[in-house]
């Protein structure tokens, strides 16, 4: 007989699994030229702190912001997968800019287009792994998606780290290999993925007001939440920076990133199965502490040692926090609203993102690492008394109040 949780991950849906591999694939694609990018913009393109933050914060928001009208349109055509899957073409097709970037500029809008495209299949693909799956379980299958995704997210890197090493630093190189495996997932996601029948009132403009009363109380609790854990965590390009000025050699940089995505894939499937069964807010609060604790690590030296223990501490705050996000939308939208519910959760979270890589970009030109790291502490804090304070209306979450 098999084990509980044996039995627990063979229900969770195949199609899942593809959605993960798909995703693991274009993190490879991904992370093979972001865990570089921060370095190639400073040392090959001359750019400040400042600039790699307002590149990864317009990026990461434009991403964010674009998932609102993907999300709406797959829940007004009830077909979410021909969006998914223009949202993955469009990220693979924008590797080759990079590597032919003769300047920042050039960077920004090659930028700004794959997350353009990472923008247009987020919300799409997240409410299909929500259609796909039964409620019992979708904590467990948000989890496995993204601890499969980000397999690929520290597969990446450890491939950029040896393709540095064997072509002697040669960035342009690496990110003309990154082309390969983001084709291969748009490939994957054609031929591999069957999507279940539409939404039962697909059609029905899913943005005028009828339809969005029906997104209650709960869900903009969990959407004004999603912010405050973005405000207190700006982008990765800055733990790059804070590696390199520790003095590690350029070519071994990216593997801080391959420990904080080993860390974060360890842990996401873990516990998006306990998010099923525990508190959420409870959760929610002890990620918010690990992230705390990862700034202070990060902010009190550059040695790789404290470095790569600071990362290590942000990838599991991840893998505790992001899935569990995503559950908590998905189980206070409703099943015909769950693209737009996602992307207006993606909407804020991306405002919220833009404005947190901007200032930690200007408080690390202007003050230092040091203090960009204590001021994420401080809006860890912040957000932690805003947790504490909350009484988040619980009705209609899902029937099942407790779990939050």
């Amino acid at each position: 007989m098999n084990a509980p949780g044996e039995a627990r991950t063979a229900r969770v849906p195949r199609g899942v699994w593809v959605l993960g591999f798909v995703s693991l694939l274009m993190d490879v694609s991904s992370e093979m030229i972001h865990s570089l990018l921060p370095m190639f913009l400073v040392t090959t393109l001359g750019a400040s702190a400042l600039v790699v933050g307002v590149i990864e914060g317009l990026g990461e928001s434009t991403a964010l912001v674009v998932k609102v009208f993907s999300g709406t349109l797959s829940d007004y055509l009830g077909k979410r997968k021909a969006l998914a899957m223009l949202g993955y073409a469009m990220g693979a097709l924008s590797k080759p800019l990079f590597a032919i970037a003769p300047a920042a500029g050039f960077v920004l809008a090659a930028r700004l287009i794959d997350r353009l495209g990472k923008g247009i299949r987020g919300a799409p693909r997240d409410a299909l792994v929500a259609d796909m799956t039964p409620a019992g379980v979708r904590g467990a299958a948000f989890g496995l998606r993204q601890a499969l995704d980000t397999v690929g997210a520290f597969t990446g890197p450890l491939l950029a780290v040896g393709l540095m090493l064997l072509w002697a630093d040669d960035f342009r190189a690496v990110f003309w290999v990154a082309v390969v495996p983001g084709l291969a997932s748009v490939a994957l996601l054609a031929f591999a993925l069957r999507e279940p029948a539409a939404p039962a009132r697909a059609g029905v403009n899913p943005i005028r007001m009828e339809s969005l009363r029906r997104l209650g109380g709960a869900y903009w609790w969990v959407v004004w939440l999603g912010a405050v854990f973005t405000l207190a965590r700006f982008s990765e390009a800055f733990l790059v920076l804070r590696a390199q000025e520790g003095g590690i050699p350029i070519a071994l940089v990216p593997l801080v990133m391959v420990a904080m995505n080993v860390v974060y894939s360890a842990s996401a499937y873990p516990f998006g199965r306990l998010a099923d069964r525990v508190s959420h807010a409870k959760l929610l609060a002890a990620g918010l502490a690990v992230l705390l604790v990862s700034d202070l690590v990060l902010a009190s030296s550059a040695h790789w040692t404290v470095v790569l223990a600071g990362v290590a501490l942000w990838g599991l705050h991840m893998g505790m926090t992001q899935g569990l996000l995503a559950t908590m939308v998905a189980a206070t939208a409703p099943p015909d609203l769950r693209g737009t519910a996602f992307g207006f959760f993606n909407l804020v979270s991306g405002l919220a993102m833009l404005a947190a890589s901007v200032v930690a970009g200007l408080l690390w030109d202007r003050l230092g690492p040091d203090v960009t790291f204590y001021a994420g502490a401080a809006f860890c804090v912040l957000a932690l008394v805003l947790l504490g304070l909350a009484h988040p209306p619980f009705a209609g979450y899902d029937g099942r109040a407790d779990r939050l």
